[in-house]
């Protein structure tokens, strides 16, 4: 399985190389106030790509953060009723009534 993940992200870095030497030109861009930047085509793509892809990323982990604390704590509530159920189950040691014995008495 790992070679088949080597073998994957291999051919996409090759396919990554290969449209990057094929696009290699620069687009003008026009910004606010008449400023104008020029920007390689792949690099324009990467960062256009990073933001989009990193705020869903960290809204992901924060998701996850959130449910794995949610989850940690319905344990722990599941935990202590289970356990309180436990104790409530449990018979209490019967009490046997016990015969007098002339000694206890004092009389023979």
């Amino acid at each position: 399985m790992q070679f088949l993940k080597i073998l994957f992200w291999s051919l996409l870095a090759f396919v990554a190389a290969v449209f990057t030497f094929g696009n290699w030109t620069n687009v003008t861009i026009q910004l606010f106030g008449g400023l104008v930047a020029e920007v390689n085509l792949p690099l324009l793509l990467l960062a256009t790509f990073l933001l989009g892809f990193v705020p869903t990323l960290i809204y992901q982990h924060f998701i996850r953060f959130r449910l794995r604390q949610r989850l940690t704590a319905a344990e722990r509530a599941a935990e202590s009723a289970l356990a309180a159920a436990r104790v409530a189950d449990t018979p209490a040691l019967p009490v046997v009534p016990v015969a007098a014995t002339p000694a206890d008495t004092g009389t023979l």
